[in-house]
């Protein structure tokens, strides 16, 4: 794997674990400015999302152009179409692996579903981390890395089973391995398919927009 993606894994762990003094420490300014306690997670999250993105971008800088020159990509209209098309294949997919969990008695719900809408009901800036910053990072960290170093080695369901078992345990719920691994297999299919980590990416931005909308509205 190259250095630049190691360097950019660490970006992104660091960024996962600086909560445990990012928000402390915002609790204690905000404490002593007067502002509500309950916004220091919320801040912390755009902040430091903000930071990983901007470096993860920053370090790939050089590799986006390189990857602008190849041709081996399918055309704008072809990846305009897997991409809008890509959004209902993911919610399709997802639909079907919680039918499924549901049949074998997995309780229906995410609970990091739960925690991101009650953070954006405390702060709607909020959504710009689960529906924008979120799925650039996961794109870029669980597809164009993990996954894209495991295909070129594995093929294509090794890959992206291993790199959707890591999905799901990055977002600490395991026990909906079926639901992350049908998103990784969606978006993973999308990113071979076209050649083009933007389509993935539009997929993944927009389902979860449609997620927070519908989980905002129905409750």
């Amino acid at each position: 794997m190259k250095r630049e993606y190691w360097i950019i894994l660490i970006v992104y762990i660091a960024m996962q674990l600086s909560s445990f003094f990012g928000i402390p420490l915002y609790a204690g300014l905000f404490r002593h400015l007067g502002i509500n306690v309950q916004l220091a997670i919320p801040y912390w999250l755009i902040t430091s999302f903000s930071i990983a993105l901007i470096i993860i971008l920053f370090l790939l800088r050089k590799e986006m152009k390189d990857h602008n020159r190849s041709e081996k990509r399918s055309s704008i209209g072809e990846s305009i179409i897997w991409a809008i098309s890509g959004v209902f294949l993911a919610l399709f997919a997802q639909a079907i692996a919680a039918n499924i969990e549901r049949l074998i008695g997995i309780p229906m719900g995410s609970e990091n579903t739960k925690d991101i809408i009650k953070i954006i009901n405390t702060l709607p800036l909020t959504i710009l981390v689960s529906s924008i910053f979120g799925p650039i990072l996961e794109e870029i960290i669980f597809r164009k890395i993990i996954f894209g170093s495991l295909y070129k080695r594995f093929n294509f369901f090794v890959a992206a089973l291993i790199s959707s078992l890591i999905f799901a345990l990055a977002h600490m719920e395991p026990q909906h391995i079926i639901i992350y691994a049908s998103m990784g297999f969606t978006f993973a299919f999308l990113y071979v398919k076209t050649n083009r980590i933007i389509v993935p990416i539009f997929a993944h931005l927009a389902m979860n927009t449609i997620v927070v909308i519908l989980q905002s509205v129905y409750k």
